[in-house]
């Protein structure tokens, strides 16, 4: 639709004002291009944005272990906190088993929402590496076991 003056698109901006739903745009008699315009703006629901679940796929004990709709708008915020517990774990861990936590990284994924053409957040990596001190009488012990098992799994036979 092009637009010839401000009062041309004024009116369009009404027509769209009272269209929330993708029903009620079709039967204003939008276009699919229309539609989709909407969507990508938020004046229309997206059906797929509306229905998007978040599930941890870890072992550790936190949030989402169980799937849950998160607000689109507030996504990036509730995946970076749950991402942090993952860091708060890795800590808590090392401290308990006398380690230090030598790196802890996250990452934020994103997408692209095949029906409205948004981008939103997708999910979150979190990588960390512990360091754990080992007592001096521990690692001689390894050494002393290692060494047992030199040649322990030596086939002549090949």
């Amino acid at each position: 639709m092009r637009i010839g003056s401000v009062s041309d698109a004024y009116s369009m901006y009404q027509s769209n004002f009272n269209i929330h739903t993708e029903e009620a745009a079709k039967q204003a008699g939008k276009s699919e291009a229309e539609i989709r315009q909407l969507k990508r703006t938020g004046s229309v629901e997206c059906s797929t944005c509306a229905n998007r679940m978040y599930q941890d796929g870890s072992d550790e004990m936190v949030s989402f272990k169980s799937a849950a709709h998160i607000d689109p708008a507030a996504a990036g915020n509730k995946v970076m906190a749950h991402e942090m517990e993952h860091v708060s774990n890795a800590y808590d861990e090392a401290e308990q088993n006398n380690g230090t936590v030598i790196s802890a990284s996250v990452q934020i994924h994103t997408a692209i929402c095949p029906e409205c053409g948004r981008t939103y957040v997708s999910g979150g990596t979190t990588t960390t590496q512990i360091k754990y001190n080992e007592d001096p009488y521990s690692q001689i012990a390894k050494a002393r076991d290692g060494a047992s098992l030199i040649g322990s799994r030596f086939n002549a036979s090949v």
